[in-house]
This record gives structure tokens, sequence and C-alpha cells, in this order.
């Protein structure tokens, strides 16, 4: 019994639109795809961003930045304590040269010396006015008397007076120089210490200052990082969007082929089964080039079933 087999053929226009069709197909997936021109590449840290990471490692002192301030103030405070026991020492030695033995370290060696010797020479001269006493009694025939023995008396009397008062002087004079030397060093000495003093304190003044700006360096060097990371993240953000766009571009270009096909081959299955065809685009925004790649394939593939689809069925009896 001899078999009979129908087979629905499409139009002649339709057969050669596929057959075109097929043909861009493989020569267009014959070759793979140059995945390389829009694989996702990641911006590079801004000049900015590198001085800012820069000045917070320890090359950039951006760590320890305060230590060479402390030091510093470590130094003026050991200057102020050196200064202070400098004070100390002579506030001290000031005090030395108080009380009512102070003047006797500044006394003259040669104080007793000169004394003597200006005592020796007043008891000369005494001496000779005693004796001209005795000419002058003999000369009035009074050699011996009462009365030259009250000239003697008052004169000496006198003469015991003025020695003493002498005396009296010299010491006076060396206690008074003596006791001004006392004086004038006790001043020096206070003038000395009171100088040592201010220094410390000046010292004193400069370690805080270190140290306030020790405690100031870290937010400064911080601001400084925060505004240098800021501007290079802001440029690295611009430039990423650069490297973002010619990623794109080149994606797009990429599967423009593909698309055209996509577009091409569901019109082709439209006009085989007679309905309407709506295109749905292959590419979506920013895929990844894996998700890109198994997406055309997958799209692809299902564009050619349908487009061959309806003709694939036959009836045998």
């Amino acid at each position: 019994m001899a078999v009979q087999q129908t087979q629905a053929l499409p139009p002649q226009y339709v057969e050669d639109l596929q057959k075109d069709y097929g043909k861009q197909l493989t020569a267009t997936t014959a070759a793979p795809l140059d995945t390389s021109k829009f694989a996702p590449q990641v911006a590079g840290q801004d000049t900015l961003q590198q001085q800012a990471a820069a000045m917070a490692g320890t090359q950039g002192q951006g760590i320890g930045a305060f230590q060479p301030y402390l030091t510093q103030a470590g130094a003026y405070d050991t200057a102020a304590s050196g200064a202070l026991g400098q004070a100390s020492g002579a506030f001290g030695t000031a005090g030395g040269f108080t009380g009512p033995q102070a003047y006797q370290q500044f006394q003259s060696p040669y104080q007793q010396d000169i004394i003597n010797a200006t005592l020796a020479e007043y008891d000369t001269q005494a001496a000779q006015g005693m004796t001209g006493i005795g000419q002058q009694a003999a000369m009035s025939g009074n050699l011996g008397g009462g009365r030259e023995g009250v000239m003697r008396s008052q004169y000496q009397n006198k003469s015991d007076l003025n020695r003493a008062l002498l005396q009296s002087g010299l010491l006076q004079q060396g206690f008074t120089q003596a006791n001004q030397l006392a004086n004038q060093a006790f001043g020096q000495q206070m003038n000395l210490g009171q100088a040592q003093q201010n220094q410390s304190q000046a010292q004193q003044g400069l370690s805080q200052n270190q140290q306030g700006l020790a405690g100031l360096a870290p937010s400064l060097y911080q601001g400084d990082i925060n505004t240098l990371g800021s501007a290079g993240a802001a440029q690295q953000a611009q430039a990423q969007a650069q490297l973002d766009a010619t990623r794109e571009g080149n994606r797009l270009e990429a599967y423009e082929p593909y698309e055209r096909l996509g577009y091409q081959g569901q019109g082709i299955a439209s006009i085989a089964s007679g309905a309407p065809g709506q295109y749905q685009s292959t590419v979506t925004s920013n895929p990844s080039p894996l998700q890109s790649a198994l997406g055309i394939g997958s799209t692809l593939s299902g564009i050619y079933g349908n487009v061959m689809g309806p003709y694939r069925n036959q009836s045998n009896q």
C-alpha cells in the first residue's frame, strides 16, 4: 500500500528569508565575542587618594605626627626643671647673705692690718705731742710741776678719746662697706634666682605650646586626609564613570549584530506564523559579560527555534 506524505511548505519568499537568516546567524555566531572590550574595570586610586593614604601612613607622618612635638615638649620640661633648680640654688645662696653675721664674709682680709697701722701712726703722733708738752713746761719753768701734770693728763685723755673715735670709725667703715657688699650680693642672687625662675616659667610655657601642637597635629592631618580623600574619591568616581561609559559603548557595539539578528528573526517568525510579533531587546542595562554571553546564546537559540519550528512538523501515514 502506498504511503502518502503531506508536507506544509512555507511560501517561497519565507523560505528565502529563512535561508538568508540561517546564513547570517551562522556567520555572526561563528566568531566568539571579544569580551575584553566590555569587561568590568575598576578605576585606580586618584593621586589625591594616594597622597591621603601616604599621609595616613608612617612615611607621611600621619601616624605619630604628634611625637616630635611631645619630644620637644619634654626637652622644654627638662630645661624648665633645670632652670628652676638653678633658681632655687640662687635663692638659697641669697639666704646666706642675710642675718647679723652676713657682713663678715665680705670684710677685707687686710682690714685689721689697716686699723693697726693707722692706730700705730696715731700713737706715734700722740707721743710726739706729749713730748712737746714737756718742752713747753721746761721753757716756762714748770717742768715736773702740777701744771705740767694737768696738761699731760688733759692731752692724754683727749688723745685716747680721739684714738677710740678713730678706731671705731675704721671699724664702722669696714662694717658699712661689708654690709653693703652683702646687700649687693643678696640682691644679685635674688635677681639671678628670679631670672632663672622666669626662664623656667618660659620653658614651661613653650612646653605647653608644644603639647598643644601635639594635640592639634593629628586633627590637622586628619582634616587634610579627609579633604584629599574626598577630592580623590570624586576624581576616582569620575574616572570610573568614564570607564563604565566606555564599557557600555563597547558592549552595545559588540551586541549590535545580535540585536539585528534577533529583530530580523522575530520578524521572520511573525511572518511565517501569520501573527504579529513583538520584539524584545536582548541587551539589558549594565549586564555582566557572563550574563550577556549566556543571554545572547539562549535568546538566539529561542529565536532560531521559533523561526524553524512550524516547518519541522511532518505527517507520516
